[in-house]
């Protein structure tokens, strides 16, 4: 039995969860999100709480079994919660400013960089300097801000560029007059 599949997923207050066929439908606070189940995988809910199992003890299910039991515990936490993820810009003239679902970077290029968030994920800015990307999808929230920080990763000479909050920046030395 997998450790982390057979352990049950608990419904936080507010948080329902209802299962067609193969298809895991959790809906909270934050959002409904949905998720099809890999076959072999069955789940049901029992006592305010959604348990998964599997058909057989094949390595794929086993491994399917712990990462169904993975997603439908982060659709509960987000569906609860939500999730967010901050970045920030390091760098003289880098700024950032948005509208609707549309960033606007300033990261010294010719011209602007534009991003458009995806449904279901809102971004905001502080300061200029500061970005919040937030939503009930973690998938979507890490996505959006991977791609946010992959237009100017900060760079190891003078740490200017995009960096997760309380990313390390390793930096190196740069060339020598001798």
């Amino acid at each position: 039995m997998s450790r982390i599949g057979k352990m049950p997923v608990e419904l936080p207050s507010g948080v329902t969860a209802s299962i067609d066929g193969g298809r895991v439908s959790i809906k909270g606070p934050q959002g409904e999100l949905h998720y099809a189940l890999p076959a072999g995988v069955t789940a049901a809910v029992d006592d305010n709480r959604v348990v998964l199992s599997r058909a057989d003890d094949s390595p794929e299910a086993r491994s399917l079994h712990g990462l169904a039991r993975s997603l439908v515990a982060n659709m509960v936490e987000g569906a609860a919660k939500g999730f967010r993820k901050d970045l920030e810009i390091e760098g003289v003239g880098f700024r950032a400013s948005v509208q609707g679902q549309t960033v606007t970077l300033l990261l010294g290029f010719a011209s602007p960089v534009q991003y458009t968030a995806p449904e279901g994920v809102k971004v905001e800015e502080q300061g200029g300097t500061k970005i919040t990307v937030s939503g009930a999808d973690k998938q979507k929230v890490g996505e959006a801000a991977a791609r946010i920080r992959a237009f100017y990763p900060a760079e190891p000479y003078k740490g200017k560029g995009l960096r997760y909050a309380g990313e390390y920046v390793r930096r190196k030395v740069g060339k020598t007059v001798g």
